[in-house]
């Protein structure tokens, strides 16, 4: 039997105007993922995830996200989206940012200082609770952006390029704590242009030019393309969509 889907794409297309950013993208995204979408800037991947997240709407397809049409402002409380601009009030400091967000969320106040503490740990920002955020680094702000994603809980968690600008012995910090969402059944939609951290993520998706190249495990991918890794397989479907586009 099939396991069940947590996020479908069937054939999406999108159009601006007159220039066609995305081209019959379909996947599936099994509950408890980490499913990476690999690819240079530009290449569909914030289109893609805008789309699932309910914020922009194909052109043409279908979206489902835990079985419901997307976009769906009763699914919102359930996912949450980090996008790479960080959504942040340079004024208030950063524990004032979780308030207002938490409130907004409808966290009641007691479990909203707890999770204000337990987000802000997972991100280590915890003696800058207080701090301005406009005194923030970026590297900082993607941390706090990280947070607030996260604090109220969401079942659906899509991440667009989460870790830029983040020092690596955090970024492995961070990445455990993904996999230990999962673990209690959080299902993570991840952008990234970095090949290790494609390799962390449980399914991918390799894009470019706003089309799939392929889908599966990093490992089947490999396997798919006769490579060593996946920055190998990238090039050798980047070489074989060429050909085929030039036929």
């Amino acid at each position: 039997m099939e396991t069940e889907k947590c996020i479908v794409l069937k054939h999406i297309y999108k159009n601006f105007g007159e220039h066609q950013v995305l081209k019959d993208v379909s996947i599936e995204v099994p509950y408890g993922a980490i499913y990476g979408m690999l690819g240079p800037s530009g290449c569909g991947k914030t289109t893609t995830v805008k789309i699932i997240a309910g914020i922009s709407e194909a052109t043409s397809g279908d979206v489902l996200v835990v079985n419901e049409k997307m976009p769906n402002l009763e699914l919102m409380g359930k996912v949450g989206y980090m996008a790479q601009s960080d959504a942040l009030y340079g004024d208030l400091t950063a524990r004032q940012n979780l308030e207002f967000f938490g409130q907004l969320y409808g966290i009641e106040n007691v479990k909203l200082k707890l999770r204000i503490e337990e987000v802000i740990k997972v991100v280590n920002l915890y003696k800058d609770l207080d701090k301005a955020v406009s005194d923030f680094s970026g590297g900082m702000k993607r941390r706090l952006s990280l947070a607030m994603t996260i604090l109220h809980e969401p079942k659906v968690l899509i991440l667009d390029e989460p870790t830029v600008g983040i020092d690596p012995l955090l970024r492995k910090n961070i990445w455990n704590e993904l996999y230990k969402m999962t673990e209690s059944g959080v299902t993570i939609l991840v952008t990234t242009h970095v090949m290790d951290e494609a390799e962390k993520c449980t399914h991918l998706s390799m894009m470019r030019e706003g089309k799939l190249l392929a889908t599966g495990t990093p490992a089947e991918i490999q396997v798919k393309a006769g490579a060593q890794n996946l920055e190998e397989a990238f090039v050798y479907f980047s070489s074989m969509d060429e050909e085929d586009e030039g036929q």
